[in-house]
């Protein structure tokens, strides 16, 4: 799989991020896909161009009108941020990344300790301090070869001390033992310094957008 072209890797990460987030299971448009998330105070829908072309974007905001509408595009924010009206907000950078994943289980730091379970093919990994406070999180959505590790968070009193890498190896071990075989993510800025170190390969820039609630 790992040599696969963008739109493939893209169709696995949305595979692994809708079991992820309960989302709608994506519907093909000539250009890529949308997907219904229904969260309307945060994300209604979502399409998802793995090629986007200048045309096609400036039909989809033609189109659209309901506030909460992303769009995901897997190129540069500077190619694609022309191309649309200030209703739409830049946010910020993604980075579509790749990884084998093996069995590789990391031990917490000292002081710390690590749930994890399975719940409707979401793996959760929780990271508490000895007396029972949140440290860091983290989820990974199984479908079938392919992982997809999601909203990985550390509570910023506990951060730079590894507990991101331990949240991160955790997931993708329990991944490998319930028969996943590659790890595909979209990562901020921050995450994809992290996830590089770990081994994971930036396979595509991916500029979000999101149309918000017209000023009053």
């Amino acid at each position: 799989m790992l040599d696969q072209s963008t739109t493939d890797l893209v169709r696995a990460w949305m595979s692994g991020w809708t079991v992820s987030r309960g989302a709608a299971d994506p519907v093909e448009q000539p250009w890529g896909w949308t997907i219904d998330v229904g969260a309307p105070d945060r994300e209604v829908a979502r399409h998802v161009l793995p090629e986007p072309t200048e045309a096609e974007v400036r039909k989809i905001d033609e189109e659209t009108t309901a506030p909460t509408t992303w769009l995901k595009l897997f190129v540069e924010d500077a190619v694609v941020r022309p191309w649309l009206d200030d209703r739409w907000r830049l946010d910020q950078p993604g980075f579509l990344m790749t990884l084998p994943l093996r069995h590789e289980p990391a031990a917490p730091p000292a002081g710390y300790t690590v749930t994890t379970w399975e719940r409707g093919g979401v793996l959760r990994t929780l990271v508490r301090t000895a007396d029972g406070h949140f440290a860091a999180r983290g989820q990974a959505g199984l479908a079938g070869p392919v992982a997809v590790p999601d909203q990985i968070t550390t509570a910023p009193e506990h951060r730079r001390r590894g507990l991101g890498r331990v949240v991160m190896r955790t997931l993708q071990s329990a991944a490998h033992e319930r028969g996943s075989r590659t790890g595909v993510l979209v990562g901020t800025s921050d995450g994809q310094a992290l996830y590089r170190t770990m081994g994971w390969i930036t396979r595509s820039p991916m500029a979000s957008l999101v149309l918000d609630p017209p000023k009053h």
